[in-house]
């Protein structure tokens, strides 16, 4: 008698869902590979919110300026992008689930002594452009309710860490106690690849008087 030993149809199709479950899931480790070797520096800042308050927990969420969808609505490419109303029928926000690109320009002029400048958002768009200057780039974007989601919204930081940014914005609060500065002093250093992918690479965070800045970066 000769033994059949070719796997059954089942297993087979059982063989294929596990390869593409285990591709599926190493991708995303693979992708943040791809972005931190061929991806460009980039400065975003960071949107006055749960950061500036103090870090908390294990896994922090960041917000930035560019998060906020009032941010962007004067934006070249801002008519372009599907729109639904909010309950109140007044304001427009872009579609919930709707992918776009945000095109950044690298800062002309400085906004923050000190630190690092952020890069300025000039134009949005439904497909990614082709062409960008030298000193652009092109970050891609998810709506959501109100709120643009880049993929940088959590991240994981050691507790000492977290600790030392707490207590430098505590020194840096009871140095210059009037809530006179509206920007936070806190932006994120990430690398974006040509797809519009991104991945965080530092904080750098701003203490002390004003007149006596003192810069510390915090590596991700």
């Amino acid at each position: 008698m000769i033994n059949d030993t070719t796997p059954s149809i089942p297993f087979r199709r059982f063989g294929l869902t596990l390869l593409f479950q285990t591709v599926l899931i190493l991708s995303v480790p693979a992708q943040a590979i791809y972005t931190h070797i061929t991806g460009k520096v980039i400065i975003l800042q960071t949107a006055p919110l749960e950061p500036y308050n103090l870090l908390r927990g294990y896994s922090q969420t960041m917000r930035y300026d560019i998060s906020s969808q009032e941010q962007l609505r004067g934006l070249p490419g801002w008519n372009s992008l599907p729109k639904q109303q909010s309950d109140d029928d007044i304001v427009t926000f872009i579609k919930p689930g709707t992918h776009f690109y945000v095109i950044l320009a690298e800062p002309i002029s400085l906004r923050l002594p000190g630190l690092p400048q952020p890069w300025e958002p000039i134009a949005l768009s439904l497909e990614r452009p082709a062409n960008l200057n030298n000193n652009q780039v092109v970050l891609k974007g998810i709506a959501q309710r109100g709120l643009i989601e880049y993929g940088l919204e959590k991240y994981n930081m050691p507790e000492a860490e977290r600790n030392q940014i707490n207590e430098d914005l505590r020194t840096a609060r009871q140095a210059n106690p009037e809530p006179t500065q509206q920007v936070p002093p806190i932006v994120m250093e990430v690398k974006v690849d040509a797809w519009g992918n991104a991945v965080p690479i530092s904080l750098w965070v701003r203490t002390g008087e004003t007149d006596q800045p003192k810069i510390r970066q915090y590596r991700l």
